[in-house]
């Protein structure tokens, strides 16, 4: 896979490809990150890649040329043109799997007050990481990447990120390390029984317990299994 980020501000990057997962992916082969600095785009004789807005109003706006001129640069017949925006869609676990199917995201990062309204007509998509403003969109572009790549076959074990936290529309199960007994708290026993039915069971319960408490608008529209509707009316009974 390759992602491709547009951006204004290029160096932001270099420590974040240098570190975890996405240093391992990228040393691996298994993906490409390149960063395309919008401002190599521009035509204007000042590097200038904003403006003020017609009609007044506080801040700058990206213009249209050197930013629809960086995506037709990059674009290729396998692209996915991302406009990381607050209106997009917001990100989520199922979309992160959508996108580590891709073979080439291109990523656009606002900045200042945001595109020119006409830029939206060059891309494929719009997402956001949540309801919240950010200086740029290269934050975004961080959480994106590492959202996706670590789901890129290749990269991490499938093990590794089956389980995690909204990959079956639940919060992950609680885990345990040593030491057994830590000022006085105790590791569940049936993590040392070795018996794996009882272990999913009990993590599975776990999960449940954990969406329960903390997300329950996760559970508002999920189908539950005969399993998991035994073990949500056992947790209810048990809170009353």
């Amino acid at each position: 896979m390759r992602i491709s980020i547009i951006t204004l501000f290029p160096d932001m990057f270099e420590g974040f490809k240098q570190t975890s997962i996405i240093k391992r992916g990228l040393e691996s082969g298994v993906i490409d990150i390149q960063c395309v600095d919008m401002r190599d785009f521009t035509l204007d004789k000042h590097n200038k890649v904003d403006d003020y807005p017609y009609g007044g109003g506080a801040g700058l706006v990206l213009m249209c040329q050197p930013v629809v001129d960086a995506i037709r640069a990059t674009r290729t017949e396998d692209s996915l043109v991302i406009m990381l925006t607050p209106q997009g869609k917001t990100l989520k676990q199922e979309i992160a799997y959508e996108l580590s199917t891709q073979k080439h995201l291109i990523l656009v990062c606002g900045h200042y007050e945001g595109f020119d309204e006409r830029i939206r007509d060059y891309v494929d998509m719009e997402l956001s990481i949540g309801d919240y403003v950010l200086t740029g969109g290269e934050v975004a572009a961080m959480v994106i990447s590492d959202a996706v790549v670590r789901l890129v076959e290749g990269v991490i074990t499938k093990d590794s990120h089956e389980d995690d936290s909204f990959s079956d529309g639940l919060i992950e199960y609680a885990h345990y390390t040593r030491p057994r007994v830590f000022e006085g708290k105790e590791v569940p026993e049936v993590l040392f029984s070795g018996h794996h039915e009882n272990i999913r069971k009990y993590r599975l319960q776990s999960s449940l317990e954990k969406t329960m408490k903390y997300r329950p608008d996760l559970l508002k529209n999920r189908v539950f299994t005969k399993e998991e509707l035994k073990i949500v009316e056992m947790i209810r009974e048990n809170e009353e």
